[in-house]
């Protein structure tokens, strides 16, 4: 491949225990670490190039499918096997769908982390951008990503369980949203009204970012790495077992979106979507939306002090007193330099 310069590669000849140097012997090359050579290419072969520009997409959807495929099995578990017609080992309960959920949110941020920042959440991503700095640009590839990450961990979930779900429902041709939709998509309970619904998405999603911010935020000491996807862990369970009665605690535009639009198409319906008026559109992604843009601008704006965040940004006369003073610094006796 042009633009690749081999490494010259050395083995031990059997007749005079010398080293030789081979530099086009195929049998014997070895594996070569090309950002140890400046003058290697970056890019050892064709698919190395192509994943450069797709990691981070591909990090987001893989954080998305682990997350809902932990999530919706979770709640699968902790509800199928209640049901006396599905013979199973000790059903799962409240507790043991919160964990995985956590566990599924974790292990997303996890693997995504140094590929895309580990947004994993549409609502984060969308917070980010307005907040931090993170390029516009780069927002409708990965709420795609992650949209379609969910659908697909979804999918396998429900794969997973389409016998047991068969069974509880009483046949295969059968799917209703009170029986086992819910499982999928987040719905409110019956007696919480809509303005109530609104508002426990968006309480529930403006602690998830301000748990965020505090976990990465250097001012609480520098996270060693590793730490923040188990601070997630503990940040999402807390807001699944204290705020998740009401409404299910999305807290994720495409956690419920994603889930949502699979129920829809293998044979639960319309009926997802028209569910208390587009109860999917203003609740479980407009709640976090608006309670995530909230909490960060606060967040920001009576504590984090990074270079990053739109409140920190240098005013005209900030500016002109900084390089007032750099010109000083940089020709303290004022001597006139002449190119």
């Amino acid at each position: 491949m042009t633009g690749i310069v081999e490494k010259p590669h050395y083995s031990e000849t059997s007749s005079n225990n010398s080293y030789a140097t081979r530099p086009n012997d195929i049998s014997v090359l070895s594996v070569v670490d090309f950002a140890d050579c400046d003058q290697c290419s970056r890019y050892p072969n064709r698919w190395s190039k192509i994943r450069k520009h797709i990691s981070a997409p591909a990090a987001e959807f893989m954080g998305a499918f682990i997350l809902c495929l932990l999530g919706c099995g979770g709640n699968c578990q902790a509800n199928l096997f209640v049901n006396r017609n599905v013979p199973a080992s000790p059903a799962g309960n409240f507790v043991t769908s919160n964990l995985s959920w956590a566990v599924g949110l974790s292990l997303g941020v996890w693997i995504s982390a140094n590929y895309s920042g580990g947004h994993v959440n549409p609502a984060v991503t969308i917070a980010f951008a307005t907040v931090r700095g993170f390029p516009w640009k780069k927002v409708p590839i990965y709420l795609l990503a992650q949209l379609l990450g969910a659908l697909c961990g979804a999918g396998v979930a429900y794969a997973t369980y389409f016998h047991a779900i068969s069974i509880v429902e009483g046949g295969s041709d059968i799917r209703t949203i009170a029986v086992t939709g819910r499982l999928f998509g987040t719905y409110a309970a019956d007696y919480l009204p809509p303005v109530s619904a609104f508002f426990a998405e968006f309480i529930g999603s403006a602690m998830l970012i301000t748990g965020i911010f505090m976990a990465t935020d250097k001012k609480n000491g520098p996270a060693p790495p590793g730490v923040v996807p188990v601070a997630i862990f503990f940040i999402i369970l807390g807001i699944s077992s204290a705020l998740g009665m009401d409404t299910g605690a999305a807290l994720n535009p495409a956690r419920d979106l994603g889930p949502r639009i699979l129920t829809a198409m293998v044979g639960y319906g319309s009926a997802v979507f028209n569910f208390r008026n587009q109860y999917w559109l203003w609740c479980p992604i407009l709640g976090p939306i608006f309670g995530m843009l909230i909490a960060a601008f606060f967040y920001d704006a009576m504590l984090y002090e990074g270079s990053e965040s739109i409140t920190n940004e240098p005013s005209e006369e900030a500016e002109r007193h900084h390089l007032h003073s750099c010109t000083r610094c940089n020709n303290p006796r004022g001597v006139l330099e002449t190119v």
